[in-house]
């Protein structure tokens, strides 16, 4: 990986699944330029969740977002690129947790109508992509290719 590259986390929620946007939000995470390193599907387990939400596992919702979060398998994909966190949640995903309230051209924007049922995580800081990318994925899960696409998408000093 790139010096200047990094790596981050997206979670596609249940809601994601169940109304069929899978593809539709990957399509969008790929057509910004983003290289996928890593993708999977996978039912999270009580330990995951409680690690992964540590921050709001004792507020009164945290019972319904877990169960929500388990009704089916999510899928886990790690991204790369420049500023990747920052493209993804600014640029792609939107900020505002309650999708109602997020800008039209944003995941969240387009396709959500809640608070809990926003369709999709991503990480919030470098250091929380870290993190939830190793607490996801395996390292023989995360690979490392060259992408002859970046030669397009990138100046010669940002690759």
């Amino acid at each position: 990986m790139n010096e200047s590259h990094e790596r981050t986390l997206v979670l596609l929620k249940p809601d994601a699944v169940q109304r069929g946007v899978l593809g539709e939000i990957i399509s969008r995470l790929e057509r910004k330029g983003l290289k996928l390193c890593g993708l999977k599907m996978l039912q999270l387990d009580d330990a995951l969740l409680a690690t992964h939400y540590s921050h709001i596992v004792g507020r009164p919702f945290y019972p319904r977002l877990a169960e929500f979060m388990q009704s089916t398998p999510v899928v886990a994909i790690c991204l790369e690129g420049l500023e990747a966190v920052r493209v993804v949640r600014d640029h792609l995903v939107g900020n505002i947790t309650n999708s109602r309230n997020d800008a039209a051209g944003t995941i969240r924007g387009d396709f959500g109508m809640s608070t809990q049922s926003n369709l999709i995580h991503a990480s919030e800081s470098s250091a929380a992509a870290l993190d939830e990318v190793m607490r996801f994925f395996t390292t023989d899960e995360v690979f490392e290719y060259e992408r002859v696409l970046d030669s397009y998408l990138y100046a010669p000093d940002e690759r």
